[in-house]
């Protein structure tokens, strides 16, 4: 399928009513406070059609940050005071994160929320990238910005259920790795999502 087509095929999937995902999915047993306090954030999904087929751009954390440190990530964040919304909020943290200008954005649509480790509620943002563009990575936050063939991320086969300990107890989570990058957490979940809506 075409680049074009298959995304046209994720913008007409994203109408589709789908559940809310978290990161503790895999864990059923976990029990979580009722109550709690999400903050908001929006994280950009950037589809991009190339000479080498549909592609997502994703990108790989500084080793420096202190939070989630070297791990692949959407470009994106938590919803600021000056953001009208968690759309504004993926947009501009995208344009901040790896020069990503949101002119050159079209925005498709969203999948349902995933709620974090972290204490997030993310939403991801579906969006086109309309026109070649040439990542600008800011040294602070972002190793390195790469991207992945959109049919691998859309086939279910390509995913893992993997686990590791944390806090002392066994925390299952999908991965969905492609060549040297190791893609796991609430990315990858977030992609399995993805492959559940729109995949073939």
């Amino acid at each position: 399928m075409s680049a074009p087509d298959l995304i046209a095929q994720i913008a007409g999937a994203l109408g589709r009513t789908g559940a809310a995902t978290s990161d503790f999915d895999l864990n059923p047993e976990t029990v979580l406070p009722e109550g709690r306090t999400l903050r908001p954030a929006g994280v950009l999904v950037p589809l991009l059609t190339t000479s080498n087929g549909p592609r997502i751009l994703l990108t790989q954390r500084s080793s420096a940050l202190k939070q989630h440190p070297g791990q692949i990530a959407f470009p994106g964040g938590k919803q600021d005071e000056g953001d009208a919304d968690v759309t504004a909020a993926a947009l501009r943290e995208a344009q901040e994160e790896i020069g990503l200008d949101p002119s050159n954005v079209e925005v498709l649509g969203h999948l349902p929320v995933h709620e974090t480790v972290t204490g997030y509620v993310v939403t991801p943002v579906i969006a086109r990238v309309r026109a070649p563009f040439t990542p600008i990575p800011e040294a602070g936050e972002v190793a390195e910005v790469f991207d992945v063939p959109l049919p691998h991320l859309l086939d279910p086969k390509m995913f893992q259920i993997e686990g590791r300990y944390w806090r002392g107890t066994l925390r299952r989570y999908y991965a969905v790795p492609y060549g040297p990058y190791y893609i796991w957490g609430a990315t990858a979940r977030m992609l399995r999502a993805l492959a559940d809506v729109a995949g073939p």
